[in-house]
């Protein structure tokens, strides 16, 4: 897979770890990050030696989101087919994280605002330093407040009432709030996010990793589903599990007493 160069990656134990790198700017997206991290997650669905995925910023920040100078200044120059191809890339990053079969931990170590926000929000966990505030301010910017999916993930994990208050205010909220409203899974002192984000995904990593793939894409697939359409897809996505070497692992490590050796097929 090719190295990006608007952003880092590393792999270790199966776990790449992606960092915005412009810690000058809180890690401010700009066109060519956009772009890359589209393609990046892409691309790591065929990449074997990732097995998880830790996102994280460079610095005090996570992602205070488009950068004004490179992207808000150009963008008031383009016509409406020009502002049009932005926004599809935008929703396009979420859509490649949200398609991702493996899973994405955000470690937020700092300020997620904009499209920061819904980068943390596209991610299947996230961990924060107690530290961290989100912040979907895109209508303290004359936008919606509904942009990149937000509109549609986050009533999914704070409920209706809460999703309305956060994205018609533009508030920011601090950690503890966004733990009590369902929003970060975990928080941990200051410098422990990236550590506890990174343990997390290499315990994913270490599990079966068909298995975990079907069970994001049926939860993906469930959001817009009723309930007898729900059963049939797990029914389906379950007899698919069931005919996988992990799940005969799985029997055999019960079995014979000891731990299994998954190997995500």
């Amino acid at each position: 897979m090719r190295t990006p160069s608007s952003f880092l990656f590393e792999t270790r134990e199966r776990v790449g770890t992606i960092t915005l790198n412009r810690p000058d700017r809180l890690n401010a997206l700009t066109f060519e990050v956009y772009r890359e991290l589209c393609d990046f997650f892409w691309a790591l669905e065929g990449d074997s030696s990732v097995a998880a995925v830790v996102v994280t910023g460079a610095g005090r920040g996570f992602c205070s989101g488009g950068d004004v100078e490179s992207i808000i200044g150009p963008l008031l120059s383009r016509n409406t087919a020009g502002l049009l191809e932005f926004t599809r890339m935008t929703c396009e990053l979420i859509r490649s994280m949200r398609a991702l079969r493996k899973p994405i931990i955000a470690a937020i170590n700092g300020t997620a605002a904009g499209a920061g926000a819904v980068i943390a929000l596209a991610s299947d966990l996230r961990v924060a330093s107690e530290a961290a505030r989100i912040h979907f301010l895109f209508v303290k910017v004359g936008l919606s407040g509904a942009d990149m999916g937000a509109g549609y993930l986050l009533p999914k994990l704070v409920g209706l009432g809460r999703a309305s208050e956060l994205l018609l205010f533009g508030d920011g909220i601090d950690a503890a709030t966004a733990e009590r409203y369902g929003l970060f899974n975990k928080v941990v002192p200051a410098a422990s996010a990236l550590p506890e984000a990174f343990a997390w995904a290499k315990r994913l990593a270490e599990g079966p990793g068909f298995a975990l793939g079907m069970t994001k894409e049926l939860l993906n697939a469930e959001l817009g589903l009723g309930l007898d359409d729900a059963l049939e897809s797990e029914a389906r996505g379950q007899a698919l599990c069931m005919q996988t070497e992990d799940f005969r692992e799985a029997h055999a490590a019960f079995v014979e007493k000891r731990s299994p050796h998954f190997k995500g097929r």
